[in-house]
């Protein structure tokens, strides 16, 4: 249940291709303080626990404005239990990380990160490591969510970021698969299906399949998120 919210597939034929100018985000995003979803979580044919995605804020970060993005999972099944948060600060003017948190608790196992990450120099830092060099405009895993929500997704086509905050792991890519009618307990929508996978353990890497499925339309909401983990398959449903 780790690393839940980001961070999407085609056709074999689909075109895979460097985001052009067409593509920039544009200065209105379709997202903003206040706005809050929640989820079901599923294990496979289990209910697990809840999830949700929220932007609480708009924090100053080294003097810079920035969305604070909130991602949480909370739930357990058969022994497992998982409270699992991820936090990034998103610069308002340029859409890029600028700090970016996890907290994961799950059974037998605690994990706590803390990156400072600077687009103005491409470098990001840990507490009491050294430097790292990063990526212009770079993202989070947190934060590729709502920049993907900003992108015109076309139906077959495979985008490609060099924007992940941690070098190695890119390129970013965004396959776009298909759209699709789903019902979930919010109701019922007409989506892009994408799938994201980047170069890094967890629910986007290229090995889980991970498929986002975003509302049709101009809030770019998102509405369901499959995933195969070591776990087990991990389902979220907009409640």
């Amino acid at each position: 249940m780790t690393r839940v919210l980001v961070s999407v597939l085609a056709v074999a034929t689909a075109l895979t291709t460097r985001l052009s100018q067409r593509d920039q985000p544009t200065p209105g995003v379709p997202f903003g303080v206040g706005e809050r979803f929640t989820y079901d979580v599923k294990l496979g044919p289990f209910k697990a626990g809840r999830g949700s995605m929220e932007v609480t804020s708009v924090d100053t970060i080294r003097g810079r404005a920035a969305y604070h993005a909130v991602f949480r999972v909370k739930g357990g099944i058969l022994g497992y239990h998982a409270d699992n948060v991820m936090e990034s600060w998103i610069d308002t003017a340029t859409i890029t990380s600028l700090r970016f948190t996890q907290d994961f608790e799950q059974t037998g196992k605690d994990r706590k990160k803390f990156y400072d990450i600077y687009p103005e120099r491409a470098i990001y830092q840990e507490p009491e490591k050294p430097e790292q060099p990063s990526v212009a405009d770079p993202l989070d895993d947190a934060s590729f969510i709502y920049f993907v929500r900003t992108v015109p997704l076309e139906i077959g086509r495979t985008y490609s970021f060099d924007r992940y905050f941690k070098p190695n792991a890119n390129p970013v890519r965004i396959k776009v698969l298909r759209r699709e009618t789903v019902k979930v307990p919010a109701g019922t929508y007409q989506t892009i299906v994408v799938q994201p996978m980047i170069k890094s353990k967890g629910i986007f890497s290229e090995n889980s399949k991970a498929e986002i499925w975003f509302s049709e339309d101009a809030n770019r909401i998102m509405v369901q998120l499959k995933a195969d983990l070591p776990v087990g398959s991990l389902n979220l449903y907009l409640t």
